[in-house]
């Protein structure tokens, strides 16, 4: 059984090749004319009053939803038509909470999560043994998640890193069309409907390197539906799984299972958390990073190409997916991938240090009249997102589409870039 990086060699694209000629398209539509409202607050710990970065901010009984940035910040647009009567707001082991909406705009929130670690039943959790949970919860995802096929909206941004200093930063609205989760993904694509790209005109800043990443990481990283990264049977037995302490998830009990690899095979593994629904067996939350026991098998994994004469030392490639019932069905919801590397020319006395952040949000979706996206409209793998497209400069760039709030040093970040151009 293969990884998903030998699988799709080539299908996941480079996020700091600063050089192409791939534009993306800013079309126009329908929903930047319709009227909306806009919530905007912070989301904190009631008690430590501590920002809580990634809690999911959501419009009950919708598709429409965004998360947290790193500064516990958030902006919601919800269209008027939608008749929203309140905005929720969940985090993992905290009770959700309700912004009461009143056909105005609410600018500046406070919200302050309160803990329920409090009330989980752990005899019963402890009682179960981890792997079959696994294996039980993958036997039912044909059931827990969506039959139909789905075109979602999702907000996707990546940004590079030179140190600790901005050389990229991307971002763009984009369409995933899904088929349903008894179905593998080749048939799943993206397109990008939107986007604007910021890069520092310093030729010290140009390095091209090919590595996993790009918008596809919205089908890929989707481990539900695209169980070769771990979820597959067979690839059980490569791990080690252990009960750890449960957490409410939307104010239900979840099974929290860490897992280890305990074979060594030609590829490298992973290890993290997964954390499945006690009722339902579904998977709502995955937190894993590429095993990093040997450098070699884990530049295999993530570099496909690089300049000759170039050392590339990976330090460390993190995931994080999240999903969110809606209807009786859970739906993906969330994926960050974080990349941090050393890269270094012969001769030279230092390494440079380079982080790779990218995160998708769902924003909306459906699941009715459906068409998928055809191959020449959909993002492809010898293209970048990095290249040169419409400018930062406006404000009303997104219109009415849900974004990921940029933290402080990210809007600090786009002054100085756009100062070079």
């Amino acid at each position: 059984m293969k990884t998903m990086y030998n699988r799709f060699t080539g299908s996941l694209l480079a996020l700091i090749m600063l050089t192409g000629a791939f534009q993306l398209q800013a079309q126009e539509t329908d929903g930047d004319d319709e009227q909306y409202i806009t919530v905007s607050g912070v989301v904190k710990d009631e008690k430590s009053k501590r920002r809580l970065e990634y809690a999911n901010i959501s419009v009950p009984g919708t598709n429409v939803g965004t998360v947290t940035n790193s500064d516990g910040e958030f902006t919601i647009k919800i269209k008027t038509s939608l008749r929203a009567r309140a905005v929720e707001i969940s985090h993992v082991g905290y009770l959700n909470e309700i912004i009461t909406l009143k056909n105005a705009d609410i600018s500046g929130h406070q919200v302050l999560m309160t803990s329920n670690s409090n009330m989980l039943d752990e005899v019963i959790i402890r009682a179960r043994e981890p792997r079959l949970i696994i294996e039980e919860a993958i036997s039912r995802i044909a059931k827990n998640y969506s039959p139909k096929n789905n075109l979602l909206t999702g907000f996707y941004r990546e940004t590079a890193q030179k140190g600790r200093r901005y050389i990229n930063i991307s971002e763009a609205i984009i369409d995933i069309y899904k088929t349903s989760y008894d179905q593998n993904v080749d048939r799943d694509r993206v397109q990008i409907f939107k986007g604007r790209s910021l890069l520092s005109q310093k030729k010290s800043d140009t390095l091209i390197v090919k590595l996993l990443g790009g918008p596809n990481l919205s089908i890929y990283v989707d481990i539900v539906k695209n169980p070769e990264i771990m979820l597959d049977k067979e690839m059980l037995s490569y791990y080690a799984f252990r009960m750890e302490e449960s957490v409410m998830i939307d104010s239900r009990p979840q099974y929290v299972i860490s897992f280890q690899p305990q074979a060594i095979l030609p590829y490298a593994l992973y290890y993290g958390r997964l954390f499945i629904d006690k009722e339902r067996l579904s998977f709502t939350r995955a937190e894993f990073n590429l095993n990093m026991d040997d450098r070699n098998k884990a530049t295999e994994a993530i570099l496909k190409k690089k300049p000759y004469g170039l050392i590339f030392r990976p330090l460390e490639v993190s995931f994080l997916v999240t999903y969110k019932e809606r209807e009786g069905l859970t739906h993906l919801s969330y994926i960050r991938n974080e990349v941090r590397f050393r890269c270094d020319w012969k001769r030279k006395l230092f390494a440079t240090s380079y982080t790779i952040l990218s995160e998708m949000v769902v924003t909306d979706g459906r699941d009715e009249n459906v068409t998928g996206i055809p191959y020449r409209l959909a993002f492809k793998p010898n293209q970048s997102l990095s290249d040169k497209v419409s400018d930062f400069m406006d404000e009303d760039f997104w219109g009415a589409y849900n974004i990921i709030e940029p933290t402080e040093s990210l809007e600090s970040a786009v002054n100085r870039l756009k100062k070079q151009q």
